[in-house]
């Protein structure tokens, strides 16, 4: 089932599960990249869509949230500096906690306050879910392609332009000795 246009918001109502346990809803639809979706060196930009396929089932304890996220992550390649476009295609699952149920296992012990996602009202906030399942796929170090030679550290030039680029680096101690050489071929010349 595809939902009309939501507002810029990962917040779900959760109030046609009716606190039914085996209640079930199924929706697809786009929403806008919050900020800040990824790491410094990928993301998926503030305002790019994230299409979102999700699962709500009301469960004894609350309500299981699963599905996918896709989206495109953009970048630069952390070896030439050329932009990088990164697909990502991630699962999530996450159960939201009725408050009282949340509660009670505080209480003896069975779980941390920080691992544990509680419903709000009737309402449950995806965008931390989502961060934690999109965050993780994205790859540490992107490169354009897999053999990027990158960037010359010499004068900075992309190496993939001109493979056989390179520079004559003498070292500085046989410096006096190619000066005399120097010297010796203006000699020859007169």
């Amino acid at each position: 089932m595809s939902s009309p246009a939501r507002e810029n918001s990962l917040v779900i109502d959760t109030r046609r599960l009716v606190r039914r346990p085996g209640s079930m809803v199924e929706e697809s639809f786009e929403i806008p990249a919050p900020a800040l979706f990824g790491t410094d060196v990928l993301a998926v930009p503030e305002g790019e869509p994230l299409d979102i396929e999700l699962r709500l089932e009301s469960v004894m304890e609350g309500v299981l949230a699963s599905g996918t996220v896709r989206a495109t992550a953009t970048g630069e390649c952390v070896r030439c500096l050329e932009d990088v476009e990164y697909p990502i295609d991630a699962p999530f699952q996450e159960l939201f906690a009725y408050p009282d149920r949340a509660a009670h296992h505080r209480e003896v012990g069975d779980t941390d306050e920080d691992e544990q996602h509680v419903l709000e009202g009737d309402s449950l906030d995806l965008e931390p879910v989502l961060r934690d399942a999109v965050v993780p796929t994205l790859p540490f170090q992107p490169v354009c392609r897999e053999d990027c030679p990158g960037l010359c550290s010499e004068c900075g030039r992309p190496l993939a332009d001109d493979p056989t680029h390179q520079h004559e680096n003498l070292d500085p101690r046989w410096a006096a000795l190619q000066s005399l050489a120097v010297d010796e071929t203006e000699e020859k010349r007169n």
